[in-house]
């Protein structure tokens, strides 16, 4: 057997046995450096740890001046040391002091060394520090010393993370018990403020010895936890809704092909083959992989590196055993989730009663988590980015779903603003709750119809407690989106069926399937579009695959015996397409009838406006329906040509703009000459300001989250409708950005709480 593979197994063993000594850790950390120069016949063996102020300090060193230690430091990014840890590679020099990166440090007396090689001390895709040996002599480092080095580092990363070296290292205090606050800015996805305790979504590996006892029992290990990966991802695609084909199939096989990828799994053998566990060796790879991704630009080449790392993350869980999230296991009282994302069916998983909010590195206004977390009334903060590097299970935190902030070991001061402004909250919404059987009705008689947005059966206990009419908007697309596999017609109809007795008298509007754009269903794979909000989704998909149409048509059909079945489709940008949604309606109407099923006392048809061209097609398509329904975000996003969900258009485009107040007030005029019931169910239903303004264009029925009919019932029962439509009429014709200050200033007028 090579030297190349001996020396790596010979030092983990002899680092294993200074760990084991009873020495302080600076002790055992001058031990460390000794011992790698010596298995690597480096004249300099140099250890720099990861500060929290993103410093790296150097913490001990075999070669460099003693008096360097905790004394030299540099930033990420500077010098040598700092290149390794930003771009989290090796650098391998002949001629270290000609690298445009070198940074001199005179303290070091490093200037009579020329060769170098630094390694990234890496854990779970992050630098911790860097490793470094150095020689005199100019010479090339070879592979098979590179990859002792990173063999060891890894080592050192699992080390510094098991809280062994907490009196020395910064990096570790980072990591396993931080102290400092953290602030971060993210997206307000799901409104309230909550404070609690931290929750991992997907508790950490530990590792807890990364060095093999026994590597053939090692190398068995790995063996088998491949064979049951692959077997589960065999499983995944033997199963009845992906075994008949498509593009979700070729996904998955795609999936599959990198599970048997030989050159993935030679790199782990070679890790155990140095002396690492199997999963060490996975981690070992992992690490390899997420460095690299960081330099990927290629979205394709990204997304086949996040096939792998989230395969790595699958045989690591099977390996340790922990393939469970931490919804299977004990909760604080006041949990808050942490992940770095997360699919809606997971967020059911937890207990409601003990989860007081959700915090996720990725997430957007649309993502399906948020739309259940908002169902279910949990304050949600997405896109904070770096807050799993941050925190460990416990720590105090709170989420703001009002401003999108997370603070992390919040200070006393901020915590008590926090606690202020949640008691500030609960009093305000117990004043609403009176409000509950108050009807809505303006201060001059205009009677006001206020119902809510549902889409799960967790939703409907909110009609009674904010005394809302009836619901709006029910998208049934949540019932697919949380399923593992397409929902059959019978228990399609049974959940239809289920809302409606939940609604009792009140009317439930159905929106029939509206997936695509950001709705894709986890069990049907989606070809890539360069402008999804614009491609291939609702009822553009619906009428080009009539078979999944037809099914839940029959389902609601079936589901609405006897009762008024209000079913609208999303979409729409023709007529010819609301025909030709009528007429599979009428089709199912006619077989279930033939087949001597019961069916809805009544039927009524309508329309989403939300493509801007449909609102010039309203003379000829009004008479066709029975009702319509205005979808504000997307009309608004249609209108301005911009990504609502994007950052840095988010709050360039006002829907208090007389553009499209213009447009509303269009679409309502010609609603009420063709004698058609028009709703507005848009996120400007749900604000008093903006709801304030459609009131004083003429609508009378407003469609909302349910946690705002308290808020817009309260703005209402001061208004003077005419009076502010008389004023409203005057500034649509307006050229300004927005007329938001003109009402604002006729609230404060009029005394109206918006």
């Amino acid at each position: 057997m090579s030297s190349s593979v001996v020396g790596p197994r010979v030092l983990l063993r002899r680092l294993r046995e200074v760990m084991a000594e009873p020495e302080a850790a600076q002790e055992r950390l001058d031990k460390i450096v000794v011992l790698i120069a010596a298995n690597m016949v480096a004249e300099v063996c140099s250890i720099y740890l990861l500060r929290p102020d993103d410093m790296l300090e150097l913490y001990a060193t075999e070669g460099l001046n003693p008096g360097a230690v905790h004394e030299t430091r540099l930033k990420v990014g500077e010098g040598l040391v700092g290149v390794i840890a930003n771009e989290m590679r090796p650098l391998n020099l002949t001629d270290a002091q000609s690298h445009p990166a070198f940074a001199y440090r005179p303290e070091t007396g490093e200037e009579i060394y020329q060769s170098f090689l630094g390694v990234p001390i890496m854990r779970a895709g992050h630098a911790l520090g860097v490793l470094v040996v150095q020689n005199r002599a100019r010479r090339r480092y070879s592979e098979e010393e590179i990859e002792a080095l990173l063999t060891t580092s890894m080592v050192l990363a699992e080390i510094a993370a098991s809280g062994d070296l907490d009196d020395a290292s910064a990096a570790t205090r980072q990591i396993r018990a931080p102290v400092r606050p953290r602030h971060f800015e993210g997206l307000a996805l799901a409104d309230g403020i909550a404070l609690g305790h931290v929750v991992l979504h997907e508790p950490r590996i530990e590792i807890g010895n990364p060095i093999a006892d026994n590597m053939p029992f090692e190398k068995e290990r790995l063996t088998s936890g491949l064979a049951e990966l692959r077997s589960s991802i065999d499983d995944m695609l033997s199963r009845s809704d992906v075994a008949r084909g498509g593009e979700h199939r070729e996904v998955l096989e795609a999936y599959r092909m990198f599970a048997h990828d030989r050159g993935w799994a030679e790199k782990m053998y070679e890790a155990v083959a140095t002396g690492l566990t199997a999963e060490a060796a996975v981690e070992r790879v992992q690490n390899d992989n997420r460095a690299r991704m960081v330099r990927i630009t290629d979205a394709y080449l990204q997304e086949r590196s996040h096939d792998l790392d989230d395969l790595a993350n699958r045989l690591l869980r099977i390996l340790t055993g922990h393939t469970d999230t931490a919804a299977t296991g004990e909760l604080p009282k006041d949990a808050i989730i942490i992940a770095r994302s997360m699919g809606p069916a997971e967020l059911l998983d937890y207990d409601r009663d003990r989860v007081r909010g959700l915090v996720l590195e990725e997430g957007t206004q649309n993502s399906h988590v948020a739309i259940v977390a908002r169902a279910l009334r949990i304050p949600m903060v997405g896109q904070a980015t770096g807050v799993l590097d941050t925190v460990d299970p416990g720590d105090p935190v709170i989420a703001d779903g009002e401003a999108g902030s997370v603070h992390v070991r919040p200070p006393l001061d901020v915590e008590q603003v926090y606690s202020e402004k949640v008691s500030f909250r609960a009093k305000r919404q117990a004043q609403y709750a009176k409000l509950r059987d108050v009807p809505a009705v303006t201060s001059d008689g205009a009677e006001v119809s206020l119902l809510i947005n549902a889409g799960l059966v967790v939703d409907l206990p909110h009609l009674d407690e904010a005394g809302a009419e009836g619901i709006g908007l029910f998208r049934t697309e949540l019932q697919f989106m949380i399923a593992s596999a397409f929902p059959r017609m019978t228990a399609q109809m049974e959940y239809y069926r289920n809302v409606m007795q939940i609604a009792g008298a009140r009317p439930v509007v159905f929106r029939s399937l509206d997936i695509g754009a950001d709705k894709v269903l986890p069990y049907m794979a989606q070809s890539k579009e360069e402008n999804p909000a614009l491609g291939w989704r609702a009822i553009r998909m619906a009428l080009d695959r009539p078979g999944l149409l037809r099914l839940q048509i029959r389902a609601l059909l079936r589901a609405a015996e006897g009762r008024t079945l209000k079913l609208m489709f999303p979409m729409i940008t023709e007529v010819e397409e609301f025909k030709r949604a009528r007429a599979l309606v009428a089709q199912e109407s006619e077989f279930l009838e033939r087949h001597g099923h019961p069916l809805p006392g009544k039927v009524e048809l309508g329309a989403m406006i939300e493509v801007p061209a449909l609102v010039w097609q309203l003379p000829a398509l009004l008479p066709l329906t029975d009702f319509i329904s205005i979808g504000s975000n997307d009309l608004c996003q249609f209108l301005f040509a911009a990504d609502r969900g994007h950052p840095r258009l988010a709050g360039r485009y006002d829907p208090l703009s007389p553009v499209v107040l213009k447009v509303l007030h269009e679409i309502v005029q010609l609603a009420s000459k063709h004698n058609v019931p028009v709703t507005l169910c848009g996120e400007m239903a749900g604000r008093p300001l903006e709801a304030m303004a459609l009131l004083g264009l003429g609508f009378r029925a407003i469609s909302m989250a349910p946690a705002a009919i308290g808020p817009v019932k309260s703005m209402i029962l001061s208004l003077p409708a005419e009076e502010l439509r008389n004023e409203l009429l005057e500034l649509i014709d307006l050229p300004d950005h927005s007329v938001r200050p003109q009402l604002a200033a006729f609230a404060a007028k009029h005394n109206i709480s918006v």
